[in-house]
């Protein structure tokens, strides 16, 4: 058993491509060697931005032979069918092997040196390999037929235990030295085999390993915050990113001007992150510092002085744009900035953004004026601070350090206790857009709705106002903050629920894993919006309200959605059916109640045998009573033809109830007058609980129904001779199914 050690090495791979990079050269390693019966006991990956590795530990020295046999023709086949095997086979009539009369070609493939398949392998890896860009270079690249690489690749190291794997690939001819540093270490290695190639590396400044590399830099960017008296804001993706420009890294803190920091943090932290991959830092009490933190890919003599030096000028550079666009976006109250949205198109099919801002606003409106939204909407409370859950909250948000409202923005706004709820939401729901045409949100597309929350607060707008402008469009994924504040929840639904119903009236809906409009990204925004807040509202009204034409297809819609999200919560999914199955049920905060109790009630004992009870009952029906869905009252106390009056009808109700009276003049068995009792009993006490919307009290009361359907099946015949004893006891058990419909259609619950 020997290791195998793959380096192919060029100019840089980009960090985004690295992590999926490793995974593609793992996968077609495998594929390849796989072909000839081969696998390894374990392969490791790594990715630097001039080098993709892969070893593979434990691979036989050569693969194992292989007998191959094929069937053939009988013996005694038309000489046709002999000569069409042997042409297939390439074998003669000699060596073909007869067993029963049939004949078969047998073939012994030898073993081949595992080294002869790894020379193989490594270019067809190579020009298999799914680059999401690729590109040729040299002289080859004039013919269609080069093969393409990420960048120009430079070098290849393939070493089977300490032997060289010969093989070529674009001119790139393999052997057993790499480079080290580009700078540190610019000279070749000479790699001995798979098990000094690591250690080889970092005696030369190179760190192969990117997780050690996101480590390094990890601790050195906290230590070096610390060290200035500040506290590092962590980033996994833009630790992950540093660890993929470097190879050697080396954390470095820099500073930039105060007066910047008169620009929102947001704004900075972006612009450091996105621009120049910095992390950003916070001072003792947890406001943005004028600090940065850049990683360094060489180990400066002078300390990094120059380099942080370097870096602050190109920060600062960035940072004045940055201060330049808020400043002038500033100067042009948002009211004023709704004419450009006229000229936005929205879609094609569904005008402009300023179309769809009227729609907005005037939904946004409906929800408040017919009381879906109300002052104690949402688990916080109304227009508290960062009422939206949302960025920035001063106190807890992760990348905000100053409230909504800037010391820089002049006077603080007025408290908006003045306006009435609907009006803030239908005034948010009109400016919520007009960020999307200043200065900042061009270049930063990111900080649409937080840069219109802050304009909305230096111009005045009530708090409420403002927090709704910045945090409409959340929860904008999973594990994003659900707005809480009422009108901030308002125009989050209002912009959702218009996306999704105007998409769907032109056609436009979601199909397999096509969802061009994030529509069920929507979709799962309102779900999270209603069931967190636990707003009610009736989605029929609501799409109705947004313009719908065809409620059926929105609300299956959102019916889809809503099993997902509460598959990934541990809600069965035919438990969601059951209750949609009512019909009519479209609130989902009284839905999902309806579903909990019923999840909670079938994994009891009386549940499981209810649920057998109702199928037995459900089965007996759909053979004997086909189209049942209704009962004549058991007891005789009511008659349900007791309210006509008209004389000529009389004749016919009394021979109707004379009928019933002889049907139901048969003496009960107990079990049966026992089941009676108990919908007698239940059935009123479900509706109760059913109406005060206690699902787990109206599940209380179906579970009493257990032993008395047990003891029925058990004691009484149903398909009786009697043919009125027969249809009595088909109207009990419909009596039965239509009780247990009342919360849910059992027919649809699994098990």
């Amino acid at each position: 058993m020997s290791d195998f050690l793959l380096e192919l090495r060029s100019e840089e791979i980009p960090a985004r491509m690295q992590a999926k990079a490793r995974e593609d050269l793992s996968k077609l390693f495998v594929g390849e060697l796989g072909k000839a019966g081969i696998a390894a006991a374990r392969i490791t990956t790594y990715a630097t931005p001039r080098r993709l590795v892969l070893i593979a530990h434990d691979l036989p020295e050569r693969t194992e032979p292989v007998r191959e046999e094929v069937k053939g023709p009988r013996a005694s086949a038309p000489p046709q069918a002999l000569e069409g095997f042997l042409r297939k086979t390439g074998l003669t009539r000699e060596a073909l092997t007869e067993r029963d009369g049939v004949l078969f070609a047998v073939t012994e493939v030898p073993g081949r040196e595992t080294a002869q398949v790894l020379a193989a392998a490594i270019p067809a890896i190579v020009r298999a390999f799914p680059w999401p860009k690729s590109m040729r270079w040299g002289a080859a690249s004039l013919s269609p037929e080069s093969p393409r690489w990420v960048r120009p690749l430079e070098g290849i190291v393939a070493l089977f235990g300490s032997e060289v794997v010969p093989c070529e690939v674009a001119g790139v001819t393999s052997g057993a030295v790499t480079l080290g540093h580009r700078f540190h270490h610019p000279g070749a290695i000479t790699i001995g085999s798979a098990a000094d190639y690591v250690e080889k590396l970092r005696a030369c400044h190179v760190i192969v390993d990117q997780d050690e590399r996101a480590a390094i830099i990890a601790v050195g960017a906290k230590m070096a915050a610390q060290g200035a008296g500040l506290r590092l804001v962590e980033d996994e993706g833009l630790l992950a990113e540093n660890a993929g420009l470097t190879e050697w890294p080396v954390p470095l803190i820099g500073r930039f001007d105060e007066a910047f920091l008169a620009v929102p943090p947001e704004v900075i932290q972006l612009t450091a992150r996105v621009n120049q991959k910095y992390f950003v830092c916070r001072d003792a009490d947890g406001r943005l510092a004028n600090a940065f933190v850049c990683t360094a890919n060489i180990d400066a003599a002078d300390g990094g002085e120059r380099i942080v030096a370097g870096n602050a000028k190109v920060l600062a550079a960035r940072l004045s744009d940055a201060k330049f666009f808020y400043e002038t976006d500033l100067k042009t109250r948002l009211e004023d900035q709704l004419p450009k949205l006229e000229k936005i198109v929205f879609h094609e099919k569904l005008g402009t953004v300023a179309d769809k801002v009227q729609r907005v606003a005037k939904l946004a409106r409906w929800l408040v004026e017919s009381g879906i939204i109300l002052p104690g909407t949402g688990r916080g409370t109304a227009g508290a601070a960062g009422g939206g859950g949302g960025l920035p909250s001063p106190e807890t948000a992760a990348n905000a350090g100053t409230p909504l409202h800037h010391p820089a923005d002049g006077p603080p706004p007025r408290a908006g206790e003045d306006m009435a709820l609907a009006d803030m939401a239908e005034r948010a729901a009109r400016l919520a857009k007009a960020d999307l045409v200043t200065g900042m949100v061009g270049e930063f597309p990111e900080l649409q709705g937080l840069m219109g929350g802050y304009y909305a607060a230096a111009q005045g707008e009530p708090r409420q106002v403002a927090e709704a402008v910045r945090d409409h469009y959340k929860p904008v994924g999973q594990g994003d903050d659900v707005p809480t504040a009422p009108v901030t929840v308002a125009v989050a639904l209002a912009d959702k629920l218009d996306s999704i119903v105007q998409f769907f009236a032109v056609g436009l809906k979601p199909s397999g894993s096509k969802d061009p409009f994030a529509l069920r990204r929507s979709a799962l925004g309102v779900l999270a919006l209603l069931l967190d807040n636990g707003v009610r509202v009736s989605l029929s009204k609501a799409t109705a309200a947004a313009g719908a034409t065809a409620h059926e297809d929105v609300i299956d819609f959102f019916a889809d959605r809503l099993k997902v999200q509460q598959r990934e919560a541990g809600v069965r999914h035919d438990l969601i059916d059951a209750v949609f199955a009512l019909g009519g049920e479209d609130d989902l905060v009284r839905l999902l109640a309806r579903v909990h109790a019923l999840q909670a009630f079938v994994t009891t004992e009386d549940g499981a045998n209810l649920l057998a009870g109702y199928k037995r009952a459900a089965n007996i029906l759909r053979k004997e009573a086909p189209g049942t869905s209704k009962h004549i009252p058991e007891t005789g106390e009511e008659d349900p033809l007791a309210e006509v009056e008209d004389p000529d009808f009389a004749p016919i109700v009394a021979e109707y109830a004379r009928t019933e009276r002889e049907k139901r003049d048969y003496d009960r068995e107990p079990a049966e007058a026992a089941l009676i009792a108990a919908l007698d009993t239940a059935e009123p006490q479900a509706e109760r609980a059913i109406a005060a919307e206690d699902f787990g009290g109206a599940m209380a009361a179906l579970a009493s129904l257990r032993a008395p359907i047990d003891a029925f099946f058990t004691d009484v015949t149903v398909n009786d001779a009697d043919p009125h004893k027969r249809t009595a006891r088909l109207a009990l058990l419909a009596r039965v199914r239509d009780a247990v419909h009342r919360v849910a259609d059992f027919s649809k619950i699994e098990g």
